[in-house]
């Protein structure tokens, strides 16, 4: 039954059980993060054991619940970013991170590949002391680990408000049957 209800809420779209994204019901934790274009990373995001559910949205700006198009002009301050709601007794906020780290490349500056601008930045948005923490022992341990040639430029910040991005962007790469390991190797 338990299980049942927990695929329920990994399948819902956002508009269906917006609550569980602002308050995951007892036992869940939520974790913020931002790494270019979130159709991808929510998709990688959604294949670890543990997660009870994720949205794509925007984070990190100074304007009131964005759309997609006033986030792409640049001039909001928001950054693509997908919620993970997860179950701390199955999946770690450090197993969430070790796949942050995985699925872009935290070396660019407001770029993952071809997509260009601050909305592509590359953020861990921390929701307690514990995330923050962490985050920044991850971060450093990647920097000495010399996994990657340039510095490291991901931002690790307090979370702020998460607006769910439109309908059409949730679960996108479901949606059109890309499903794949997305994860890179270091």
């Amino acid at each position: 039954m338990e299980e049942n209800k927990k695929a329920e809420q990994r399948n819902a779209t956002p508009e269906e059980s917006t609550d569980i994204f602002e308050n995951p019901e007892e036992g869940l934790e939520k974790a913020t993060f931002a790494a270019g274009c979130f159709w991808g990373i929510e998709e990688a995001f959604r294949q670890v054991k543990g997660v009870v559910a994720t949205a794509v949205g925007y984070s990190g700006g100074h304007f009131e619940k964005p759309t997609y198009e006033q986030v792409c002009t640049l001039n909001t301050g928001h950054a693509e970013a997908i919620r993970v709601i997860f179950d701390p007794k199955v999946v770690s906020y450090q197993s969430l991170l070790d796949v942050f780290w995985k699925v872009h490349d935290p070396t660019t500056k407001d770029r993952q590949g071809p997509d260009v601008g601050k909305q592509y930045r590359s953020v861990i948005f921390y929701h307690n002391e514990e995330q923050k923490a962490a985050a920044l022992a991850s971060k450093e341990g990647l920097e000495k680990s010399g996994a990657f040639k340039n510095p490291i430029v991901t931002e690790i910040v307090p979370v702020s408000d998460f607006y769910m991005a439109e309908d059409y962007h949730q679960q996108y790469f479901e949606k059109k049957g890309f499903l794949k390991n997305i994860l890179r190797k270091f």
